[in-house]
Protein backbone atom coordinates (compact mmCIF):
# COMPACT_ATOMS: atom_id res chain seq x y z
CA UNK A 1 0.00 0.00 0.00
CA UNK A 2 2.87 2.35 0.68
CA UNK A 3 3.99 2.45 -2.92
CA UNK A 4 0.59 3.53 -4.39
CA UNK A 5 0.23 6.21 -1.71
CA UNK A 6 3.69 7.55 -2.53
CA UNK A 7 2.87 7.71 -6.23
CA UNK A 8 -0.43 9.40 -5.49
CA UNK A 9 1.30 11.96 -3.29
CA UNK A 10 3.84 12.68 -6.00
CA UNK A 11 1.06 13.04 -8.58
CA UNK A 12 -0.82 15.45 -6.29
CA UNK A 13 2.29 17.56 -5.78
CA UNK A 14 2.90 17.63 -9.52
CA UNK A 15 -0.68 18.70 -10.23
CA UNK A 16 -0.47 21.45 -7.60
CA UNK A 17 2.75 22.64 -9.20
CA UNK A 18 1.16 22.69 -12.64
CA UNK A 19 -1.81 24.63 -11.27
CA UNK A 20 0.53 27.19 -9.74
CA UNK A 21 2.39 27.55 -13.02
CA UNK A 22 -0.89 27.96 -14.87
CA UNK A 23 -1.94 30.69 -12.42
CA UNK A 24 1.37 32.47 -12.89
CA UNK A 25 0.99 32.28 -16.68
CA UNK A 26 -2.40 34.02 -16.44
CA UNK A 27 -0.92 37.08 -14.73
CA UNK A 28 0.19 39.86 -17.03
CA UNK A 29 1.61 43.33 -16.58
CA UNK A 30 1.41 46.29 -18.91
CA UNK A 31 3.75 49.18 -18.12
CA UNK A 32 2.95 52.80 -18.79
CA UNK A 33 5.75 55.38 -18.90
CA UNK A 34 4.68 59.01 -19.07
CA UNK A 35 4.79 61.28 -20.91
CA UNK A 36 5.80 59.04 -23.84
CA UNK A 37 2.89 56.59 -23.63
CA UNK A 38 0.17 59.18 -23.14
CA UNK A 39 -3.13 58.38 -21.44
CA UNK A 40 -4.40 55.93 -24.05
CA UNK A 41 -3.57 52.87 -21.92
CA UNK A 42 -5.54 54.32 -18.99
CA UNK A 43 -8.46 55.48 -21.13
CA UNK A 44 -8.59 52.09 -22.88
CA UNK A 45 -8.69 50.33 -19.52
CA UNK A 46 -11.68 52.41 -18.43
CA UNK A 47 -13.60 51.94 -21.68
CA UNK A 48 -12.99 48.18 -21.62
CA UNK A 49 -14.97 47.78 -18.38
CA UNK A 50 -18.08 45.65 -18.77
CA UNK A 51 -19.48 45.56 -15.23
CA UNK A 52 -17.68 47.81 -12.76
CA UNK A 53 -15.11 50.58 -12.38
CA UNK A 54 -13.63 51.50 -8.99
CA UNK A 55 -11.23 54.44 -8.72
CA UNK A 56 -9.31 55.85 -5.77
CA UNK A 57 -7.53 59.05 -6.75
CA UNK A 58 -5.85 62.05 -5.15
CA UNK A 59 -6.66 64.53 -7.93
CA UNK A 60 -9.25 64.19 -10.70
CA UNK A 61 -9.60 67.10 -13.12
CA UNK A 62 -9.36 65.21 -16.43
CA UNK A 63 -12.69 65.91 -18.15
CA UNK A 64 -12.00 63.33 -20.86
CA UNK A 65 -11.87 60.67 -18.17
CA UNK A 66 -14.87 61.95 -16.23
CA UNK A 67 -16.88 61.92 -19.46
CA UNK A 68 -15.85 58.29 -20.00
CA UNK A 69 -16.96 57.42 -16.48
CA UNK A 70 -20.32 59.14 -16.98
CA UNK A 71 -20.83 57.32 -20.27
CA UNK A 72 -20.00 53.98 -18.66
CA UNK A 73 -22.40 54.63 -15.79
CA UNK A 74 -25.11 55.60 -18.27
CA UNK A 75 -24.57 52.29 -20.06
CA UNK A 76 -25.14 50.32 -16.87
CA UNK A 77 -21.57 49.91 -15.58
CA UNK A 78 -21.34 50.37 -11.80
CA UNK A 79 -18.88 53.23 -11.29
CA UNK A 80 -17.55 54.25 -7.86
CA UNK A 81 -14.94 56.92 -7.15
CA UNK A 82 -13.09 57.84 -3.95
CA UNK A 83 -11.68 61.38 -4.02
CA UNK A 84 -9.27 62.96 -1.57
CA UNK A 85 -10.79 65.72 0.53
CA UNK A 86 -8.14 66.60 3.12
CA UNK A 87 -5.79 68.26 0.62
CA UNK A 88 -7.60 68.41 -2.72
CA UNK A 89 -11.32 68.81 -2.07
CA UNK A 90 -11.52 72.13 -3.92
CA UNK A 91 -9.78 70.74 -7.01
CA UNK A 92 -11.90 67.58 -6.93
CA UNK A 93 -15.19 69.35 -6.34
CA UNK A 94 -16.06 69.80 -10.02
CA UNK A 95 -15.46 66.11 -10.76
CA UNK A 96 -17.50 65.09 -7.71
CA UNK A 97 -20.44 67.26 -8.77
CA UNK A 98 -20.35 66.17 -12.43
CA UNK A 99 -19.96 62.47 -11.70
CA UNK A 100 -22.67 62.45 -9.02
CA UNK A 101 -25.05 64.06 -11.51
CA UNK A 102 -24.24 61.30 -14.00
CA UNK A 103 -25.00 58.12 -12.01
CA UNK A 104 -21.50 57.70 -10.57
CA UNK A 105 -21.26 56.95 -6.84
CA UNK A 106 -18.67 59.33 -5.36
CA UNK A 107 -17.24 59.27 -1.86
CA UNK A 108 -15.04 61.82 -0.12
CA UNK A 109 -12.06 59.87 1.23
CA UNK A 110 -11.74 58.93 4.87
CA UNK A 111 -10.50 62.03 6.73
CA UNK A 112 -8.76 59.76 9.24
CA UNK A 113 -5.83 59.56 6.81
CA UNK A 114 -3.59 62.60 6.47
CA UNK A 115 -4.69 62.44 2.85
CA UNK A 116 -5.75 59.80 0.35
CA UNK A 117 -2.89 59.91 -2.13
CA UNK A 118 -3.59 56.50 -3.73
CA UNK A 119 -3.99 56.39 -7.52
CA UNK A 120 -5.72 53.19 -8.62
CA UNK A 121 -8.28 52.12 -11.23
CA UNK A 122 -9.84 48.65 -11.03
CA UNK A 123 -12.26 47.27 -13.59
CA UNK A 124 -14.54 44.24 -13.43
CA UNK A 125 -13.16 42.86 -10.17
CA UNK A 126 -13.88 39.13 -9.60
CA UNK A 127 -14.49 38.54 -13.32
CA UNK A 128 -12.17 37.11 -16.00
CA UNK A 129 -11.78 40.67 -17.33
CA UNK A 130 -10.45 42.02 -14.00
CA UNK A 131 -7.53 44.45 -14.15
CA UNK A 132 -6.06 47.11 -11.88
CA UNK A 133 -3.95 50.09 -12.84
CA UNK A 134 -1.62 51.12 -10.02
CA UNK A 135 -0.30 54.57 -10.86
CA UNK A 136 2.09 57.27 -9.76
CA UNK A 137 0.17 59.85 -11.79
CA UNK A 138 -2.80 61.96 -10.86
CA UNK A 139 -5.61 62.40 -13.37
CA UNK A 140 -4.77 66.01 -14.21
CA UNK A 141 -4.72 66.84 -17.90
CA UNK A 142 -2.34 69.78 -17.56
CA UNK A 143 0.34 67.52 -16.08
CA UNK A 144 0.45 64.81 -18.72
CA UNK A 145 2.71 66.35 -21.35
CA UNK A 146 5.67 67.36 -19.16
CA UNK A 147 5.58 65.08 -16.14
CA UNK A 148 7.54 61.87 -15.56
CA UNK A 149 5.12 59.30 -14.21
CA UNK A 150 4.56 55.55 -14.27
CA UNK A 151 1.74 53.03 -14.07
CA UNK A 152 1.38 49.29 -14.29
CA UNK A 153 -1.81 47.49 -15.30
CA UNK A 154 -1.96 44.06 -13.67
CA UNK A 155 -4.19 41.00 -13.91
CA UNK A 156 -2.84 39.41 -10.71
CA UNK A 157 -6.00 38.00 -9.10
CA UNK A 158 -4.74 38.14 -5.50
CA UNK A 159 -3.62 41.74 -5.86
CA UNK A 160 -6.89 42.80 -7.50
CA UNK A 161 -8.92 41.07 -4.79
CA UNK A 162 -6.89 42.85 -2.08
CA UNK A 163 -7.32 46.22 -3.81
CA UNK A 164 -11.07 45.65 -4.10
CA UNK A 165 -11.43 44.55 -0.48
CA UNK A 166 -9.67 47.71 0.64
CA UNK A 167 -11.69 49.87 -1.74
CA UNK A 168 -14.94 48.53 -0.30
CA UNK A 169 -13.78 49.39 3.22
CA UNK A 170 -12.46 52.82 2.24
CA UNK A 171 -15.70 53.62 0.40
CA UNK A 172 -17.53 53.43 3.74
CA UNK A 173 -14.70 54.73 5.97
CA UNK A 174 -14.50 51.30 7.63
CA UNK A 175 -11.34 50.36 9.49
CA UNK A 176 -9.18 47.84 7.64
CA UNK A 177 -5.68 46.44 7.54
CA UNK A 178 -5.36 46.08 3.77
CA UNK A 179 -4.53 42.57 2.53
CA UNK A 180 -1.19 42.53 0.73
CA UNK A 181 -2.12 40.10 -2.04
CA UNK A 182 0.96 38.94 -3.89
CA UNK A 183 2.85 42.23 -4.30
CA UNK A 184 1.06 45.17 -2.70
CA UNK A 185 2.65 48.02 -0.73
CA UNK A 186 0.06 49.85 1.37
CA UNK A 187 0.33 52.99 3.44
CA UNK A 188 -0.01 53.36 6.31
CA UNK A 189 0.60 49.65 7.02
CA UNK A 190 3.51 47.88 5.28
CA UNK A 191 4.96 50.65 3.08
CA UNK A 192 7.96 51.64 5.16
CA UNK A 193 9.08 48.06 5.79
CA UNK A 194 8.50 47.09 2.16
CA UNK A 195 10.62 49.94 0.77
CA UNK A 196 13.32 49.30 3.36
CA UNK A 197 13.24 45.68 2.22
CA UNK A 198 13.83 46.39 -1.46
CA UNK A 199 16.71 48.77 -0.62
CA UNK A 200 18.27 46.51 2.00
CA UNK A 201 18.00 43.51 -0.31
CA UNK A 202 19.85 45.14 -3.21
CA UNK A 203 23.32 43.72 -3.86
CA UNK A 204 24.45 45.50 -7.05
CA UNK A 205 22.41 48.50 -8.16
CA UNK A 206 19.56 50.77 -7.14
CA UNK A 207 17.89 53.18 -9.56
CA UNK A 208 15.43 55.66 -8.07
CA UNK A 209 13.08 58.32 -9.42
CA UNK A 210 11.40 60.41 -6.73
CA UNK A 211 9.36 63.55 -6.28
CA UNK A 212 9.89 63.84 -2.51
CA UNK A 213 12.78 62.60 -0.37
CA UNK A 214 12.93 63.13 3.38
CA UNK A 215 12.23 59.91 5.30
CA UNK A 216 15.20 59.32 7.59
CA UNK A 217 14.83 55.52 7.69
CA UNK A 218 15.05 55.21 3.91
CA UNK A 219 17.90 57.73 3.71
CA UNK A 220 19.75 55.52 6.22
CA UNK A 221 18.94 52.40 4.18
CA UNK A 222 20.32 54.03 1.01
CA UNK A 223 23.46 55.17 2.82
CA UNK A 224 23.97 51.64 4.11
CA UNK A 225 23.51 50.24 0.61
CA UNK A 226 26.18 52.60 -0.70
CA UNK A 227 28.43 51.52 2.15
CA UNK A 228 28.22 47.88 1.13
CA UNK A 229 29.09 48.68 -2.49
CA UNK A 230 25.68 49.04 -4.14
CA UNK A 231 25.74 51.60 -6.95
CA UNK A 232 22.89 54.08 -6.36
CA UNK A 233 21.65 56.33 -9.18
CA UNK A 234 18.92 58.83 -8.37
CA UNK A 235 16.70 61.23 -10.31
CA UNK A 236 15.13 63.72 -7.93
CA UNK A 237 12.73 66.63 -8.19
CA UNK A 238 14.38 69.38 -6.11
CA UNK A 239 12.35 72.52 -6.71
CA UNK A 240 13.56 75.35 -4.44
CA UNK A 241 16.29 73.05 -3.12
CA UNK A 242 13.77 71.28 -0.89
CA UNK A 243 15.80 68.10 -0.58
CA UNK A 244 19.33 69.46 -0.82
CA UNK A 245 20.31 68.29 2.71
CA UNK A 246 19.21 64.71 2.04
CA UNK A 247 20.79 64.70 -1.41
CA UNK A 248 24.04 66.02 0.04
CA UNK A 249 24.12 63.14 2.52
CA UNK A 250 23.62 60.61 -0.25
CA UNK A 251 26.06 62.33 -2.61
CA UNK A 252 28.74 62.28 0.08
CA UNK A 253 28.09 58.56 0.55
CA UNK A 254 28.68 57.94 -3.17
CA UNK A 255 25.31 58.24 -4.92
CA UNK A 256 25.05 59.54 -8.48
CA UNK A 257 22.28 62.14 -8.54
CA UNK A 258 20.57 64.26 -11.18
CA UNK A 259 18.04 66.88 -10.15
CA UNK A 260 15.12 68.62 -11.83
CA UNK A 261 13.43 71.83 -10.73
CA UNK A 262 10.32 72.05 -12.96
CA UNK A 263 11.43 75.38 -14.39
CA UNK A 264 11.70 76.86 -17.89
CA UNK A 265 12.41 76.14 -20.65
CA UNK A 266 11.06 72.55 -20.38
CA UNK A 267 9.24 72.62 -17.01
CA UNK A 268 9.81 68.85 -16.91
CA UNK A 269 8.66 67.51 -13.55
CA UNK A 270 9.73 64.31 -11.78
CA UNK A 271 6.53 63.05 -10.20
CA UNK A 272 7.01 59.29 -10.57
CA UNK A 273 7.94 57.17 -7.58
CA UNK A 274 10.09 54.20 -8.60
CA UNK A 275 12.80 52.04 -7.04
CA UNK A 276 14.52 49.44 -9.23
CA UNK A 277 16.93 47.07 -7.50
CA UNK A 278 19.51 44.85 -9.24
CA UNK A 279 18.15 45.40 -12.75
CA UNK A 280 19.27 42.73 -15.19
CA UNK A 281 19.78 40.03 -12.57
CA UNK A 282 17.61 37.11 -11.51
CA UNK A 283 16.84 38.91 -8.24
CA UNK A 284 15.70 42.20 -9.79
CA UNK A 285 12.70 43.92 -8.18
CA UNK A 286 10.73 47.03 -9.03
CA UNK A 287 8.62 49.28 -6.81
CA UNK A 288 6.07 51.56 -8.46
CA UNK A 289 3.33 53.38 -6.63
CA UNK A 290 1.94 56.50 -5.05
CA UNK A 291 4.25 56.50 -2.01
CA UNK A 292 6.80 59.28 -1.76
CA UNK A 293 9.93 58.88 0.37
CA UNK A 294 8.46 60.88 3.25
CA UNK A 295 7.27 59.88 6.69
CA UNK A 296 3.76 61.22 6.06
CA UNK A 297 3.42 59.32 2.80
CA UNK A 298 4.65 56.05 4.29
CA UNK A 299 2.95 56.14 7.68
CA UNK A 300 -0.03 58.54 7.65
CA UNK A 301 -1.59 58.64 4.16
CA UNK A 302 -3.66 56.10 2.28
CA UNK A 303 -1.29 55.04 -0.51
CA UNK A 304 -0.74 52.04 -2.77
CA UNK A 305 2.18 50.62 -4.73
CA UNK A 306 3.55 47.22 -5.63
CA UNK A 307 6.88 45.40 -5.73
CA UNK A 308 7.18 42.94 -8.60
CA UNK A 309 9.64 41.49 -11.11
CA UNK A 310 8.16 41.85 -14.60
CA UNK A 311 11.06 42.22 -17.06
CA UNK A 312 9.41 44.55 -19.63
CA UNK A 313 8.23 46.83 -16.82
CA UNK A 314 11.70 46.91 -15.26
CA UNK A 315 13.32 47.56 -18.64
CA UNK A 316 10.97 50.47 -19.33
CA UNK A 317 11.61 52.08 -15.97
CA UNK A 318 15.37 51.55 -16.27
CA UNK A 319 15.37 53.28 -19.67
CA UNK A 320 13.34 56.21 -18.33
CA UNK A 321 15.48 56.73 -15.23
CA UNK A 322 18.65 56.47 -17.28
CA UNK A 323 17.37 59.06 -19.76
CA UNK A 324 16.31 61.37 -16.93
CA UNK A 325 19.67 61.01 -15.20
CA UNK A 326 21.49 61.85 -18.42
CA UNK A 327 19.20 64.82 -19.07
CA UNK A 328 19.16 66.24 -15.56
CA UNK A 329 21.44 68.62 -13.73
CA UNK A 330 24.12 66.67 -11.90
CA UNK A 331 24.02 67.31 -8.18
Amino acid sequence: MARPQTLLSRLSIALIGLACLAGQAQTSYSRVVEPADGLAPIYNLVTSAKQAIDITIYELVDTTLTSMLAKAAGAGVTVRVILDQNNEKSRNAAAYKYLTANKVSCHWANPAYACTHQKTITIDAATPNAKSAIMTLNLVTADYATTRDYAVITTDAADIAAIETTFNADFTNAKITPPEGDHLVWSPTNALSALEGIINGATRTILMSEEELSDSALITALTSALGRGVAVTMVQENTKGSYTPELTTLKNAGARIAVYTATAPTAYYIHGKAILADHGTADAKLFLGSENVTSASLTANRELGLIFSDTPSMDGVEAAITADYNGGTKF
